[in-house]
């Protein structure tokens, strides 16, 4: 059996088609993330999907971070919430929300009253100077947050990843 040859022309075309859809492939992965890249979100924007109508205070969520991070790519941050966390009472789940990252959602903390305390530490990955918003669901259905503005000199997130 015979096998057909590639000409120049269909050589071509075949890579401009690989071309293509390698740059398409790019943006799928925001789309599917819901990316907001490039939009500098309100502290209303960032939690509307997660709290969907339900009562938020403004309150028992501290945010401890440096106020001026050099590099954004490993900022280390402490939240805490005041909480019983009694089986009647406790904090069921916190949430990391991001201004100007990609992707706003950047960790979501799954807490319940064998936690002892509402407190979490970890790094995060910031892309420039915004705010970071710590909410926090409780078991009653309320929402309590805390936010501090994190000035980064050198972003993490340069290449929207």
């Amino acid at each position: 059996m015979k096998m057909p040859t590639l000409t120049r022309r269909e050589g071509l075309r075949q890579a401009l088609r690989a071309g293509l859809y390698g740059a398409a492939a790019q943006f799928w992965p925001s789309m599917a993330q819901d990316m907001a890249s490039g939009q500098l979100l309100s502290v209303a924007q960032m939690m509307a999907p997660l709290t969907q109508g339900a009562r938020v205070l403004q309150q028992d969520v501290k945010i401890v971070a440096p106020v001026l991070a050099d590099n954004g790519t490993l900022v280390p941050v402490t939240v805490q919430v005041q909480s019983p966390m009694t089986p009647q009472d406790h904090v069921t789940h916190l949430y990391l929300l991001s201004q100007r990252n990609p992707v706003t959602q950047m960790a979501v903390f799954r807490l319940g009253p064998w936690n002892g305390r509402a407190e979490i530490s970890t790094r995060l990955r910031l892309a420039g100077t915004q705010q970071v918003v710590a909410l926090a669901r409780l078991s009653n259905g309320e929402f309590r947050y805390g936010q501090m503005e994190i000035i980064v000199t050198e972003s993490a997130c340069v290449d929207a990843s």
